[in-house]
């Protein structure tokens, strides 16, 4: 799986001019599933996300995390994020297919919520428009 999740002071995922989700402080997670990736995988990366202490403390260090922050979770599926860019026109064969990649995005999002968090989402496989206000900005990569 790989993740790209940015500190965010709101965020908020439409489709067809409808918001379906929204959060305010917390993470915008762009999540991809690759053809290896397993449910212990989903697992692990909601653990590392979900623990993640890249808010600020009364010192103004990074070491709060989501929880300790009360903060909450959009997540939005992107197969992009397994692009191949070896060319001009990105091709996307390295994606995992819908019948893999929706379940472990569920699980995904069943993890983060396992642990106690708001998680808002976007539908698996629809044209979205995400707006987000980062804060920071604070974005940082995963790739289990």
């Amino acid at each position: 799986m790989r993740a790209v999740v940015t500190r965010v002071s709101s965020a908020s995922v439409s489709i067809a001019g409808e918001t379906v989700g929204a959060i305010e402080k917390g993470y915008l997670v762009l999540l991809g599933v690759g053809p290896q990736d397993t449910e212990a995988v989903a697992d692990k990366l909601a653990e590392k996300i979900c623990n993640l202490r890249v808010f600020e403390d009364e010192n103004g260090k990074m070491n709060l995390n989501l929880e300790q922050a009360g903060g909450a979770l959009l997540v939005v599926s992107q197969f992009t994020l397994y692009a191949d860019t070896s060319s001009r026109r990105p091709g996307f064969s390295g994606a995992a297919k819908p019948d893999l990649a929706v379940p472990l995005y569920e699980r995904f999002l069943d993890a983060c919520r396992a642990r106690g968090f708001r998680v808002e989402h976007g539908q698996f496989g629809a044209e979205m428009q995400v707006a987000s206000v980062n804060d920071g900005p604070v974005t940082i990569l995963f790739e289990l």
